[in-house]
Parts: C-alpha cells; structure tokens; sequence
C-alpha cells in the first residue's frame, strides 16, 4: 500500500465546528512492539514480571506476588491479554490477603476489561466468593465502542468512518489505533485516534485501483498508560469495507465529449450549406446564337 493520510474530524459534544486534522498512516507495529506516539518501541518485561507474580500466588507467597504484579503494571503497557490477567492476579491476591476492598476494586476492572470473564473453580473460595460478588452487580456498565462507514463507498473517493464511544464507565478509553489495509495485502497500517465521549470521524484517503475492493478495518482501544483495554474485531476476522469501482465514462458520452459532436455536426452542417449555397456553380446555364451573313 502507498503512503496514505486520514483526515480527523473530532466531534467535541456538538458545541464547537469539528476541526479537520490529517493523521499519517504508518505501518503497524511489529509482535512485541508498541507505538510510543513517535516510533514503535520494543516492550518491557511487564509479561514476565506478570508470570513471577503468578507462581508466587499459585506457592501462596501472597506478599511475593504483590510486589511482583505491582511491578508488572509500572512495566506496561499491557496487551489486552495480560492486562485482563493481570486484574485477575491483583484481586486474587488482595483477596487471599484478607483485603476485600482491593479485591473488589481489582476484580471490578478485570470485568471492565473482560465482561465476560469467569475465574477457575479450582481457586480458593476467598478469591471466589468476592469475584461473584462483584460479578452479581447490577450497577456495572461493559465499555463499548463502535465503528461505522456509509455503504456506498466507491474507488477513488474519501471513505468517512465513525468511532462513536457508546460506553465508558471506566473513563480509561483514552485513543484508538486503526488498522487498514486492502484486502490481499500482507501487512496493516495504522493511525492513531483521539477518543472523546460520543463520536470521532476520521476520513481515509481515496484508494486507488481499476476494480472494486475490500477494506480490512479493525481498532484498539488504549488507556492513559498505554495498556490496550478493548477492542473492535481483530486481525484474523477484520471488518470489510467494500468500495465499488465505475469505469471511466467514455469521452464521447461526457459533456465536453457531447460538445465537441455537437460542434463538428454544426461546423459540417455550415460548410455543406456554404458549398450549396455560396459557391460557384461548375456549370453556367445559356444559349449560343450563330450569325450568317
């Protein structure tokens, strides 16, 4: 794919005119990578601190673990993944140290991260039972965001997106990075996306090509600090966004095309009625009289 550049127009609660601002689309950070905001840094060792925290816990060595994962969330930023069992760690360990309060508060992150989550029947019931606990709530909201783009799409022409926030009870739905590419293509590339509560538009540049298409879109969502918090399909079930490709209009059927037609016909037409009209006859009409003496 050519260098690209989206156009950003960020919605600021209705109150103001969107501004337009243009975003370079890079290529995506590599496994292991992050994009710092300049260049993509290789990551720390928060995953490894992350698995010392948790076989301290899995030997019971409950103030071992604590300061392991306390160390693992100053090392981030966090995939989602480790993010999620990072949560689980916390809560499991404030919770088999008798301090339910911090349980609660880690594991109603955890469920933030991961609506869905449930912890392994296997733990102890004081990990357990204050997990439920806060599962049972009714006052807990998911996070949730969308992503939408008009169906009539054509090659050639910008394709306006919407990033709307629909959910942020955490307030850690920060920025995005969205990544495209063209379907077939090997690599994605990225931008990075300012999020605020409600809508963002963001405009991708005009894709060149002689046949219709398919953009492969999906989106991360990022806290303050890095950590990758939630997510919008993913690499290996991208959304598609189809372009339709019209074939240039012959010349002949554009307006200058039509004039110029139009034109030739009257210039022949001219000509043709000078020739009958205006030019000498090849032949002269007479009689000849022949005088004898």
């Amino acid at each position: 794919m050519r260098s690209l550049v989206l156009f950003a127009i960020a919605a600021c609660g209705g109150s103001s005119a969107p501004r337009d601002t243009s975003i370079a689309l890079r290529s995506a950070c590599g496994a292991g990578e992050f994009w710092d905001g300049r260049a993509c840094a290789k990551a720390g060792d928060a995953p490894a601190k992350l698995a010392a925290g948790k076989q301290a816990l899995d030997e019971l060595k409950v103030d071992d673990a604590k300061v392991a994962l306390d160390a693992a969330e100053k090392s981030g930023p966090l995939d989602r993944e480790h993010h999620i069992e990072l949560y689980e760690q916390k809560g499991i360990a404030a919770a088999y140290g008798d301090d339910e309060a911090g349980a609660q508060q880690a594991f109603d992150m955890l469920l933030a991260l991961d609506p869905g989550h449930f912890l392994s029947y296997t733990l102890s019931p004081k990990a357990t039972f204050v997990f439920e606990k806060v599962r049972a709530r009714k006052d807990r909201t998911a996070p949730e965001l969308d992503v939408s783009w008009q169906r009539t799409g054509k090659v050639g022409e910008p394709v306006p997106l919407s990033v709307d926030v629909l959910a942020d009870p955490k307030g850690f739905l920060r920025r995005a990075t969205l990544f495209v590419r063209e379907r077939g293509e090997p690599g994605w590339h990225a931008a990075d996306v300012a999020l605020k509560p409600g809508e963002s538009k963001v405009v991708l540049p005009p894709f060149d090509a002689k046949k219709s298409l398919q953009l492969e879109v999906y989106l991360r969502a990022y806290d303050d600090h890095g950590n990758e918090v939630l997510t919008w399909a993913d690499p290996a079930r991208p959304r598609e966004i189809p372009l339709r490709y019209d074939p240039p209009t012959p010349w002949y059927k554009t307006w200058w095309g039509i004039g110029g037609i139009a034109l030739g016909g009257i210039v022949v037409a001219s000509v043709t009625a000078y020739e009958l009209t205006t030019s000498p006859p090849d032949k002269v009409n007479g009689a000849v009289t022949v005088m004898t003496k």
